[in-house]
């Protein structure tokens, strides 16, 4: 079973209760989102290989470490996973950058395609999705399937919020992929909203709303 990862850093805890707030500006909102995103990438890229590598500082040759050549690459889900991008950029700039496009239809809360642009060598690399709320878990499941059929295996989810329901239709469609989350909170609402949540993030994002 992927694990659950829920971030308790002091940091990523102060930003995400600014966040949460209604009256938090667009500005103020995109920059936060970006910024525990960077957070997170520290957390979830803790486990990356490393290798020795010889250096010469200024007084002496060392033996340092260095990332061992992994291939990464961040995957957002449109259009609210765009607001994590720069933020996981900033640590990992060599990583490719895919993208793929749903919706959740209203009636239906199911995840539809729109869009999918992944890099060709998609199946050699290790994959962060990204996806601001993990709420019925629809869209990120179907994302992960789209990966996983152009041959993927290394899978990553990154979330800045969960509902225990998106949690659990995560690990029971794809058990292989670990979830990071700055925090896991009460339920679904009959919307399909989380609660207590912050309120529909590609809106606030993008200030649509």
């Amino acid at each position: 079973m992927g694990q659950l990862y829920v971030m308790n850093h002091p940091l990523i805890l102060h930003k995400l209760s600014i966040i949460r707030e209604k009256d938090t500006s667009v500005k103020e909102f995109r920059e936060i989102i970006s910024e525990i995103a960077s957070l997170m990438c520290y957390e979830a890229t803790r486990d990356l290989p490393v290798e020795d590598v010889v250096i010469e500082t200024p007084l002496a040759k060392a033996t340092v470490k260095r990332l061992a050549g992994k291939k990464l690459a961040i995957v957002p889900i449109l259009r609210a996973g765009l607001g994590m991008v720069d933020g996981v950029i900033e640590l990992i700039p060599n990583a490719k950058i895919g993208h793929i496009g749903l919706y959740r239809d209203p009636e239906t809360l199911m995840p539809v395609e729109y869009y999918c642009k992944l890099p060709n060598d998609i199946g050699e690399r290790d994959v962060f999705v990204l996806d601001p709320m993990l709420a019925t878990g629809g869209s990120a499941e179907a994302a992960i399937t789209f990966i996983k059929q152009r041959g993927c295996r290394s899978i990553r989810l990154m979330n800045i919020i969960a509902a225990p329901e998106g949690v659990k239709k995560i690990q029971e469609a794809h058990p292989d992929v670990d979830i990071y989350t700055a925090a896991l909170d009460d339920c679904l609402n009959d919307h399909g909203y989380i609660v207590p949540g912050l309120g529909d993030a590609g809106d606030r994002i993008f200030g649509t709303k």
